[in-house]
């Protein structure tokens, strides 16, 4: 099952659930978002897929037709940003099969002669897949902002003036929303775009931080449950309304050196990120980038990300930002 978060043409918030076909939008009844919808199925004490059947209603929405006016919304929010989670986990995916055959030849080395990235990618390998029941090691881990940094579906991926690179990353995001007693509620999984400044990353490791607090984006349809083990969707970037390069990317647990829970624990390990009512959207890294592919992206190109099993394409245009600060920010003392 799969839902999305879209407006009317009233301008009204609606939650629908979305037809077998894709084609129809199944309005929820007392439903005014799925972060509302997965606090009522906790209290209820009944899943999600459960609650939104039960709350469909008959009349529908051609969904051609909220994609074409851009009324889609990102599937999980919150009605302050600030109670919104950003975060993401790198260096967890085994590639092609090519790319895994470097990737050995590379970790064949001795210890010494591994850079940071590949002592912590194998540190992965070894374990990140703890048996059941087990904490495995820690994976990467970085910050990319509240939810004012999240832009919807449809909507631009900003390019500041002072950004080297503006490249997508197609990825796997877990949604989650925190209940009332601490409790970690898995919303489901999205397709997303994690968008980062990699020409600023390359230059020195340490410029990840930097490199991250980017725009991104997520959706347009959260699937509910467990998302597929081996996921292979497609990433391309559009220029001028001609494909400029398309490529396949690996996501899921068998196509990663981390399971999903390893990866969830090490985020809600900390208390605070267990605060009732907050809203966590975790992207789950790629191994796949047209950064690497030698392609520069300019404003006005158009991202699209999909993959079977989770409907309609995330697509999302990048746009040029000026930046509003001339020279240096002043800073005033009080």
């Amino acid at each position: 099952m799969r839902l999305v978060q879209f407006l009317t043409e009233a301008n009204e918030r609606r939650v629908a659930l979305v037809s077998d076909d894709g084609n129809k939008l199944h309005p929820l009844a007392n439903t005014p978002s799925v972060r509302d919808l997965a606090l009522d199925a906790h209290h209820l004490k009944v899943s999600l897929t459960e609650l939104a059947g039960e709350r469909a209603e008959a009349g529908d929405e051609e969904y051609a037709a909220v994609i074409a006016s851009n009324r889609l919304l990102l599937p999980l929010d919150h009605p302050d940003p600030a109670h919104v989670y950003v975060t993401g986990t790198g260096l967890d995916h085994l590639g092609s099969a090519q790319a895994r055959d470097a990737m050995h030849v590379k970790l064949a080395a001795s210890s010494e002669e591994l850079t940071d990235s590949m002592k912590m990618f194998k540190l992965g390998l070894e374990g990140g897949k703890p048996a059941p029941g087990k904490i495995g090691v820690q994976p990467e881990w970085f910050y990319k902002g509240d939810g004012s940094w999240l832009v919807a579906p449809g909507h631009a991926l900003e390019l500041p003036d002072f950004a080297l690179d503006g490249g997508e990353e197609p990825e796997l995001a877990g949604l989650y929303v925190i209940g009332d007693d601490g409790e970690v509620l898995r919303v489901g999984f999205a397709l997303g775009n994690e968008y980062s400044d990699h020409i600023l990353e390359k230059q020195n490791y340490l410029y990840l931080a930097h490199s991250k607090l980017r725009t991104s984006s997520f959706g347009p349809e959260v699937l509910l449950g467990d998302p597929p083990g081996n996921i292979q969707g497609t990433s391309r970037i559009l220029r001028n309304g001609k494909e400029l390069w398309s490529a396949p990317f690996l996501t899921g647990e068998e196509n990663m050196t981390h399971t999903l829970a390893n990866i969830e624990h090490h985020h809600f390990k900390y208390a605070n990120f267990r605060r009732p009512g907050d809203v966590h959207v975790h992207y789950f890294g790629t191994a796949t980038l047209s950064f690497a592919a030698g392609i520069k992206v300019e404003a006005g190109d158009i991202f699209e990300i999909s993959a079977p099993g989770f409907g309609a394409p995330l697509r999302n245009p990048v746009v040029a930002v000026p930046s509003v600060i001339t020279g240096p920010i002043e800073v005033v003392s009080l």
